[in-house]
C-alpha cells in the first residue's frame, strides 16, 4: 500500500510539472503579439463586431451583425468574445483571446488524453506535436468559430474513450465530461457539435461489439445533462425570433451540408492537400501512425488507437463529403493524428526508428529543396508577395530544418529528427505572420479607414460601405449603411423595415448630396462615377489597392 500511494504521488507530481511547463511554453506562443496586427475581414471582424453589439445593446441572445439579426452561428463563441470585452477592453488582443485559449487547451487536454491512453512520454510528444504544428497555432491565434469547436470536440471525444477504455471500471465522471462538451460543441457550432462525436462513438461500438457501453455511459441522465446545457439558448432565440429555427437548422445545416447553396463547394480531395499543409512537419508521419495502429490493433492500447483511427476519418470523411468546405473545418482531426503521430516517435525512441526513416527522408529532402525555392523566389518573380529578406527567412528555416532531419536519419537519432521537427516549426510559426500577415492587413482590414471614421465622425455623421465590411463597423464602432449589395447578412435585411440602411446606388448619391456628412467606403472603380455624377465632389480620406474611404464634406 505505501508503495502504491508513492507511486501515486510521483505520478501526481510528474503530471503537474509536465502541464506547468506545456502551458508555459504554449501559452507564450499562443498568447504572443496576439493583438499585434488588426483583425483581417470577414471572419475575425465578424466575430468581434457580433459580441460588441451584443454588450452594446444588452442583449446576450439574439445575435445581431451590423444591427440586423444574424442567424449562421449558435452563440458558444460570441458569449466568449464578449465576456473578453467586458473583463478587459475591446481590442484585437481580447477579441482572439478565448480561440488562443481554446488552442491553449486543446494541447493541455491532448497531453492529458495521450498520458491516459499510452503513458507519460507519448502525451508529451501528442502535445508537443500538436502545440508545434504551425498551422494549427496560427488558425488558434485567430478569432473564428472552429477553434472552440475543436476544444469542446475533443474534450467531448476524449472522455468518452477514458470512460469506456477499461471495460470492468467504467468511469462515470468522463462520460458526464461528454456529454456536457458535446453539448458546449452544439453551442459552438451547431448539430456538428452533436453529429461527429455521436458517429465516432457509435462506430467505436460496433466495431468492438461492446455493446454494453450503452448502458455504462448513463444515456438518461446524460441527455438529461446535455440539454440542460444545450438547450436553453436555441429556446430562446427561437421564442424571440420565430425565423431562427428554419434558418439555423434547414438553411444553415442541412442545405449547407447537401447543396451548394454558401457557393464553397470544393472537390472531395479538397483536404488532403490543407491537411498535409497545414499539419506540417507531422503530416508527412500520418500513413506510418496509421500503419502503426494496425499492425499493432491486437496488441495492449490497439482498441484507443482504433478509436483515435476512427475519430480522424470520420470527421476527415464528414466534412470531405459535405458540399460546403473552408480549410478550418478538419481542425478536430489534428489532436487525434497527433496522438497516433506520438505513439510512432514513442516506439522509435525505444528503439524501431524504421518507420520514421522514409517519411523522414522524402519530408526533409523536400524541406531543402522548398527552402532554396523560397530563397530565390522573391528575386526571380516580377511582383513577388514576398520580400527578398522574408523569402531568405522562410527559406533558411526550411533549408537548416531538412538539414538537421536529414542529419538525424542518417544518424538514426529520433530524439534530434523530432526536437529538430519541432524547432523548425515553431521558428517559422515566430517567423512567418511577421512576413505574410501584412498582405492580409493591406486588403483585408479596415482598422485605419475605421478609426479615421470613429475620430473625425460626429453623432450626426452617416457612415457608408460599398457591400459589407464588418471590420469598419467593428473599428469605428458604429452602423454602416450599405449600398450595392446585402452580403451575408441579406437574410437580417429582410427583417423589419430596414429600408434606410439599405440602398442603391440612386439611393446613395441621394444620401451624398443630402446635408449630413457622410463617410463612404466604396470600391476604387466606382470613385470616377461618384465624381461624375454627385454634386459634391468625394474627399479622399483614406486609400488601399482595392478601396477608398471617402467624404462629402
Amino acid at each position: 500500500m505505501p508503495l502504491q500511494l508513492d507511486y501515486l504521488t510521483r505520478s501526481h507530481e510528474s503530471r503537474r510539472r509536465d502541464l506547468v511547463l506545456l502551458t508555459v511554453l504554449f501559452g507564450l506562443l499562443f498568447l504572443q503579439l496576439l493583438g499585434h496586427f488588426p483583425l483581417i475581414d470577414p471572419d475575425e471582424t465578424r466575430y468581434a463586431e457580433i459580441p460588441r453589439e451584443m454588450l452594446e445593446r444588452g442583449d446576450l441572445i439574439t445575435p445581431m451583425l451590423n444591427y440586423v439579426k444574424y442567424f449562421e452561428k449558435p452563440v458558444l463563441l460570441y458569449w466568449l468574445n464578449a465576456a473578453s470585452f467586458y473583463l478587459f477592453g475591446i481590442s484585437e488582443f481580447t477579441a482572439r483571446l478565448a480561440c488562443a485559449l481554446s488552442g491553449l487547451g486543446t494541447v493541455l487536454f491532448s497531453y492529458h488524453l495521450g498520458r491516459e491512453l499510452f503513458g507519460r512520454r507519448t502525451g508529451l510528444l501528442a502535445a508537443l506535436i500538436l502545440g508545434g504544428c504551425t498551422g494549427f497555432l496560427i488558425q488558434s491565434r485567430i478569432n473564428i468559430t472552429d477553434i472552440p469547436l475543436t476544444f469542446t470536440v475533443t474534450v467531448a471525444l476524449g472522455s468518452y474513450i477514458l470512460a469506456a477504455r477499461d471495460a470492468d471500471q467504467p468511469r462515470p465522471g468522463y462520460y458526464y465530461l461528454f456529454y456536457i462538451f458535446a453539448a458546449l460543441a452544439v453551442l459552438a457550432k451547431g448539430l456538428i457539435g452533436m453529429v461527429l462525436p455521436g458517429a465516432v462513438v457509435f462506430w467505436h461500438i460496433v466495431l468492438t461489439r461492446r455493446w454494453r457501453i450503452l448502458k455504462e455511459m448513463r444515456l438518461v441522465t446524460g441527455l438529461l445533462v446535455f440539454f440542460a446545457v444545450a438547450s436553453p439558448w436555441f429556446v430562446l432565440v427561437c421564442q424571440r425570433n420565430p425565423e431562427f429555427f428554419q434558418f439555423f437548422f434547414i438553411h444553415e445545416h442541412f442545405e449547407r451540408f447537401l447543396t451548394k447553396v454558401h457557393g464553397r463547394y470544393q472537390p472531395i480531395w479538397y483536404f488532403v492537400p490543407i491537411l498535409i499543409g497545414f499539419m506540417i512537419p507531422w503530416s508527412f508521419f500520418i500513413l506510418p501512425a496509421l500503419r502503426n495502429f494496425w499492425r499493432n490493433r491486437s496488441l495492449p492500447g490497439g482498441e484507443a488507437r482504433l478509436y483515435l483511427a476512427l475519430w480522424a476519418i470520420i470527421i476527415f470523411a464528414f466534412f470531405s463529403k459535405s458540399n460546403s468546405k473552408l480549410p478550418a473545418y478538419i481542425l478536430p482531426v489534428y489532436p487525434a493524428l497527433a496522438i497516433l503521430i506520438a505513439g510512432v516517435f514513442d516506439r522509435a525512441f525505444n528503439g524501431d526508428f524504421l518507420p520514421l526513416r522514409r517519411p523522414a527522408i522524402v519530408f526533409c529532402g523536400a524541406l531543402c529543396v522548398l527552402g532554396c525555392g523560397g530563397m530565390l523566389y522573391p528575386l526571380v518573380m516580377h511582383r513577388p508577395l514576398v520580400s527578398p529578406v522574408g523569402g531568405l527567412v522562410i527559406g533558411s528555416i526550411f533549408v537548416i530544418q531538412g538539414a538537421v532531419g536529414l542529419a538525424a536519419v542518417k544518424r538514426r537519432d529520433p530524439r534530434q529528427l523530432f526536437v529538430g521537427l519541432l524547432a523548425g516549426s515553431i521558428l517559422l510559426f515566430l517567423a512567418a505572420p511577421h512576413i505574410v500577415f501584412p498582405l492580409f492587413v493591406e486588403r483585408k482590414s479596415y482598422r485605419e479607414p475605421g478609426e479615421i471614421v470613429k475620430k473625425l465622425a460626429g453623432p450626426d455623421a452617416v457612415l457608408v460601405s460599398q457591400g459589407l465590411r464588418q471590420g469598419l463597423s467593428f473599428y469605428a464602432q458604429r452602423r454602416c449603411v450599405i449600398f450595392d449589395g446585402q452580403g451575408e447578412i441579406e437574410f437580417g435585411s429582410k427583417i423589419g423595415d430596414q429600408s434606410a440602411w439599405f440602398l442603391n446606388r440612386d439611393g446613395f448619391r441621394t444620401l451624398w448630396n443630402g446635408p449630413k456628412p457622410v463617410y463612404a467606403m466604396i470600391v476604387k472603380e466606382y470613385l470616377a462615377d461618384l465624381s461624375r455624377e454627385s454634386a459634391t465632389p468625394p474627399h479622399i480620406l483614406w486609400q488601399s489597392s482595392k478601396h477608398y474611404l471617402v467624404s462629402n464634406r
